[in-house]
């Protein structure tokens, strides 16, 4: 299994190597300005890739392009709810959730999926953006990460899609080739 693979109520170990995974992707890059670039970036991959190529997964077991671009969308959400939790509570805790039955789930075409991740993107944006630098350091506690601040939590968003955009990069290479 990869280190980027993320199962639900994975072993607390398994979730701070992916942790320091995802940090890694990000390295010294701004996470804002990661995070503004994606939605422009998944605009480019859908408004260029044929149909067939982004429902077709790259190997069995793997999700295609539609379906990670439904995770984003479903990232999104989950952590702008879970941003929204520790602002708003003192040390909430913050549940995992299953990201492969979420992907399961009936999907929109992928111009309504992307519409919706780039208004979840937006607000969450909008919300870090106009957060005072001191309510960053506030944390809820992840049910299979432990302790998370406001910043670990955009930071590692910002990480995770670096590593969903590379992973786009290699279904098209992978599919196509």
């Amino acid at each position: 299994m990869s280190v980027f693979t993320n199962p639900a109520g994975g072993a607390i170990e398994h979730a701070h190597a992916y942790v320091a995974a995802i940090l890694e992707l990000l390295g010294d890059k701004d996470p804002i300005a990661v995070l503004r670039a994606t939605a422009p970036a998944l605009e480019r991959v859908v408004d260029t890739t044929p149909h067939h190529v982004l429902v077709r997964p790259e190997a069995p077991g793997k999700w295609s392009m539609g379906e990670v671009l439904a995770h984003l969308a479903d990232s999104d959400l989950v952590w702008g709810w879970r941003l929204r939790l520790i602002l708003a509570q003192d040390r909430p805790p913050l549940t995992g959730y299953d990201q492969d039955a979420w992907a399961r789930l009936a999907r929109q075409p992928f111009a309504a999926m992307l519409e919706s991740y780039t208004v979840l993107r937006a607000a969450n944006l909008n919300l870090i953006r106009n957060t005072p630098a001191g309510e960053h350091d506030r944390v809820g506690v992840h049910s299979e990460r432990g302790r998370m601040s406001f910043r670990l939590l955009y930071q590692e968003i910002a990480g995770h899609d670096r590593a969903h955009l590379r992973q786009l990069e290699q279904t098209i290479a992978a599919v196509t080739g």
